[in-house]
């Protein structure tokens, strides 16, 4: 996964399951210099943003079925692959500024929508190089492209599941 990121991974922030809450992934953290973090117990809503990406980008392309072949693990990782591509560098999303209590209601404040190769790109402390690297990137890569490959790797990953 790292090898994937444009840059250095300072920090693991996770749930408290115990499939993230082990020695070696400890270790590895502390051996690489990664700041690990876990949520408060029993305050399910601190992991509530990384949920809601789950349900809107992954169990909506994918839906809740259970995958267990290699032949259906080496699909998904393409699928995941194409889909980080689409996701980080063709879809806005709006990132919330700021919320205001009142009596009534809640008013919630949004900043323009950007993709996030968008926000790295206007972020003053990313290196030139990185930018040039995800530039290099986003030259090479067709949106329509794109999704029609990821398209058709869900309806060939729905057909092993049949």
């Amino acid at each position: 996964m790292r090898s994937h990121l444009p840059f250095a991974l300072l920090g693991l922030d996770s749930d408290n399951g115990s499939e993230f809450i082990n020695e070696t992934l400890l270790e590895y953290c502390q051996y690489q210099k990664i700041t690990f973090t876990r949520s408060r117990p029993y305050h399910k809503n601190d992991q509530a943003h990384v949920e809601q990406k789950n349900w809107s980008v992954v169990r909506h392309l994918v839906g809740y079925d259970r995958f267990e072949t290699t032949a259906e693990y080496n699909l998904l990782q393409d699928i995941y692959t194409d889909l980080s591509l689409y996701f980080n560098f063709f879809q806005p999303v709006l990132k919330l500024i700021s919320k205001e209590v009142t009596e009534e209601r809640t008013i919630k404040h949004y900043d323009t929508a950007a993709t996030p190769y968008q926000r790295v790109l206007a972020a003053k402390k990313i290196p030139l190089e990185i930018k040039a690297r995800l530039m290099n990137i986003y030259v090479q890569l067709n949106p329509v492209t794109l999704r029609n490959s990821i398209d058709q790797k869900v309806h060939q990953l729905c057909t092993f599941s049949r």
